[in-house]
């Protein structure tokens, strides 16, 4: 926004409480150029009262597998092309130090859900499958809990992956009864989606706790019979088509745009939470998009995220939603082996951006995200921001943002990003605690990050196992600043640096949140000191 002096920034609410007179002119300065430093305080203010004062629509968009470097906005060498994401970056705040609190997918929907670690609960490692009980227990804070105590519908599309309990005989599911412990228990008003990854079975769509249609085919793909588009052997319900789910959830999700857009506009906002199953395995593009980049499957699946969501930005500007809409574009993880990184790089295109590692990994490839907020007219347009991030902060964004009081429980993990939404470069997060799908941790504070494994502990080379037969050293400290890609570590010419991350580790274990506030109980022990290490200080 550029400052205009007939800008209407010159009418201040009373909500913005702000005693002008010390920002008066100085009289030295030059008329013109206190007009224009006046306007563009002005215009500061105003949009700072516009962010608290709104209450948007909210829909969150989490993408599966997808990496930092799949989308042009987070990689300028992008060989992918996404122009809604680029147009929807180009709208709005685009996140370059954005993480997920894992490197996997559970733990990272655990983590995005209630702003707290997923470590903290009794998830120490891996993922669920698609029929694992029910992780987020009813009386744990959650979005949807949180969403719709701020008077919001509350609706979950797509796939959960956190489990809930199928009604089992003999260790058989009848899909005839209602699925218990779903995301209604965790907040949600209404919710349709499927249980876990697009790869495991059980394959039926349930609409909040009931199966729309019986499984009438046992199906699934090899890996031999196709390098992309394989998943595992299971029931299928009579409705459910593999390679319709991505399409069929936008469709969903745009009827039910349509269908809050009154209510909305009437002042009864909607949060939706979209995750979707793509790019993840099964990778099966359709037309237009199957071959459509040049690259390979993966590939044309990204594309398809790509203009599915672009389909939905659309649904939002025609009932008349947009500029009271706030949408959070991001990913669960970095990109998967399976999007086949040796064909994609020798097209000049490296889905980890440059940075080490991919999904499942401690290293970053396996942790940074993209992650894109859009807002038209509440955040500045085409801005980028390197302020430190992790989607456990999107839950006390959106407490800030709906003017809820902070809790002891809810967010532990959590910083505001508001401050970064009105232009500030910091929202008060100093260190990130990272965790891999074997478990290991990483703390990183300012530049400095320490590694607690030997390896990638995911699936990288080397991987732990390998690590250890090599004697190579049970932790790697890394300087980001001078070393993104983690070439070098310099854990033995370091050690005063790794010791205090220890203990600041440490202490966030313990405190049971990394935010300011009462201790928490984690809700199990938690141990993170690889073999040999010990706590400095420790007897």
């Amino acid at each position: 926004m550029q400052p205009d002096s007939s800008h209407p920034a010159c009418i201040i609410d009373s909500h913005s409480a702000i005693e002008l007179s010390k920002f008066m002119p100085n009289p030295r300065l030059p008329q013109r150029t206190l007009t224009a430093g006046i306007c563009l305080l002005l215009v500061s203010l105003v949009a700072s009262v516009r962010v608290h004062a709104e209450r948007p629509n909210v829909i969150i968009v989490m993408a599966d597998d997808l990496g930092i470097g799949d989308v042009s906005p987070t990689n300028p060498e992008c060989k992918i092309p996404t122009p809604n994401l680029q147009r929807m970056a180009d709208q709005g705040l685009t996140f370059l130090d954005a993480h997920t609190p894992s490197s996997v997918c559970t733990p990272t929907r655990y983590g995005l859900l209630t702003g707290r670690y997923n470590w903290r609960s009794r998830l120490s490692r891996g993922v669920l499958s698609g029929t694992s009980e029910h992780l987020i227990p009813p009386e744990r804070p959650t979005l949807g809990h949180l969403m719709r105590g701020a008077g919001y519908h509350t609706a979950m599309i797509g796939k959960w992956h956190l489990g809930w309990d199928w009604h089992k005989v003999k260790g058989e599911i009848d899909f005839t009864q209602p699925v218990l412990n779903g995301p209604d228990v965790n907040g949600f008003d209404q919710y349709y989606g499927h249980c876990g990854s697009l790869d495991m079975p059980p394959y039926v769509w349930v609409d909040t706790g009931k199966v729309t249609a019986q499984p009438d085919r046992e199906e699934g793909v090899t890996k031999k019979q196709d390098r992309y588009g394989w998943y595992r052997q299971g029931p299928i319900g009579s409705d459910f088509h593999i390679d319709n789910v991505l399409p069929h959830l936008f469709e969903k999700s745009i009827s039910h745009v349509a269908a809050r857009a009154a209510e909305s506009k009437a002042g009864k906002p909607f949060f939706l939470y979209l995750p979707l199953p793509a790019p993840h395995t099964p990778i099966v593009p359709v037309a237009p998009f199957k071959d459509a980049s040049g690259l390979n499957p993966y590939a044309d699946f990204v594309m398809q995220v790509d203009d599915h969501l672009g389909q939905l930005l659309q649904a939002l500007r025609d009932h008349g939603l947009d500029d009271n809409t706030l949408v959070i574009f991001t990913s669960d993880n970095g990109c998967s082996p399976e999007g086949n990184f040796d064909l994609l790089k020798g097209h000049g295109h490296d889905p980890s951006a440059g940075y080490r590692g991919h999904k499942a990994d401690i290293y970053e490839g396996g942790h940074r995200v993209p992650m894109i907020a859009r807002w038209p007219g509440h955040l500045q347009e085409g801005r980028s921001t390197r302020a430190l991030a992790c989607l456990t902060d999107i839950y006390s964004t959106l407490e800030a943002l709906t003017e809820q009081p902070r809790q002891d429980l809810g967010g532990e993990d959590g910083f505001s990003l508001l401050p970064v939404f009105e232009g500030q470069e910091s929202s008060g997060r100093e260190a990130l605690i990272s965790h891999s799908i074997d478990g290991s941790f990483a703390i990183r504070q300012g530049p400095w990050k320490l590694c607690l494994a030997a390896g990638s502990g995911g699936w990288s080379a080397p991987r732990e196992p390998l690590a250890k037969k090599q004697g190579l050293p049970p932790m790697q400290l890394f300087n980001l600043d001078d070393d993104p890609a983690e070439e070098e570590n310099l854990v033995e010419s370091k050690p005063q640096v790794a010791a205090e991350l220890l203990v600041l580790l440490d202490q966030q274990v313990q405190s049971g949140r990394c935010t300011p506030g009462q201790q928490v109980a984690n809700d199990r022990k938690i141990a993170f000191l690889p073999e040999g290490v010990t706590l400095p200080g420790a007897k």
